[in-house]
């Protein structure tokens, strides 16, 4: 059971004094009807068959009913439409997750030196966001948090981390920039607090942030075996700020604001 429908199990409220159970029988109705389609392939109508029979019992006992029968059927009828689902269509818009509610390690940064795809910006907030990033500096070169593409593919993380704009002549603390030819991810040891540097796609870090990280914390990086041994500056960074974020739990340096 997710986590939502755990919530709503706990609401102990009869479906049947609510507006949602007129909305259940509509859905069931359907899920019948399309059982009875011979356009679906039999994988298809064994999975619509089975979703209708749990909405249906959800529905005749006044039961929340859990979403997989239901999502299962949206996905049905989108594959047969053609239509294709994006990630930004599962962005919760509940409200229920705010700025105010997120665990995050004090002093823990990240500054994102000259990215260029708005779509590797919103998804290095998603991974952020996850991994308790409390502050995110961006070059004045550095895609927009703002751009609608990088809104996208951030989830609505763009709203709960904390980010600005900044040079990188004016970082202070620990620094450190995630690039080759540095230590190895296994063997490098975190700083309670401090700031990674992410550079550009093409380029990578600039001269001027690797002098800065080498004469703080260094540079990390991620031993791989591949041929081109090349990440997605989001996948990297996903990937350090695991390690990161494990270093800080087992400290217990995380704080909720």
């Amino acid at each position: 059971m997710s986590e939502a429908d755990l919530r709503l199990s706990r609401l102990n409220v009869n479906v049947t004094q609510t507006p949602v159970h007129a909305w259940l029988g509509y859905i069931t109705d359907t899920a019948e009807l399309l059982a009875r389609d011979n356009e679906f392939t039999l994988d298809e109508k064994k999975t619509i068959q089975l979703a209708a029979e749990e909405i249906r019992n959800a529905y005749e006992n006044g039961l929340f009913p859990d979403r997989r029968p239901i999502n299962a059927l949206r996905h049905i009828l989108n594959n047969t439409v053609g239509k294709q689902v994006a990630d930004w269509d599962f962005i919760d818009g509940s409200g229920q997750f705010n700025m105010e509610n997120r665990f995050f390690f004090p002093g823990v940064r990240l500054y994102l030196e000259d990215i260029r795809s708005p779509f590797n910006v919103g998804s290095i907030f998603r991974v952020a966001e996850s991994f308790g990033v409390e502050l995110i500096l961006v070059s004045p070169l550095c895609a927009s948090p703002e751009h609608p593409r990088a809104s996208r593919s951030a989830m609505g993380c763009d709203k709960l981390v904390r980010w600005e704009q900044g040079r990188i002549e004016d970082l202070a603390g620990d620094i450190f920039a995630l690039e080759k030819g540095g230590e190895d991810l296994g063997s490098f040891v975190f700083p309670q607090t401090g700031t990674m540097i992410l550079g550009s796609e093409e380029l990578g870090v600039s001269p001027v942030a690797l002098a800065i990280s080498e004469k703080s914390k260094g540079r990390l990086t991620i031993p791989s075996v591949g041929l081109k041994g090349s990440l997605n500056v989001g996948t990297a960074f996903a990937i350090a700020m695991h390690e990161w974020c494990a270093q800080l739990l087992i400290g217990n340096a995380y704080s909720r604001t």
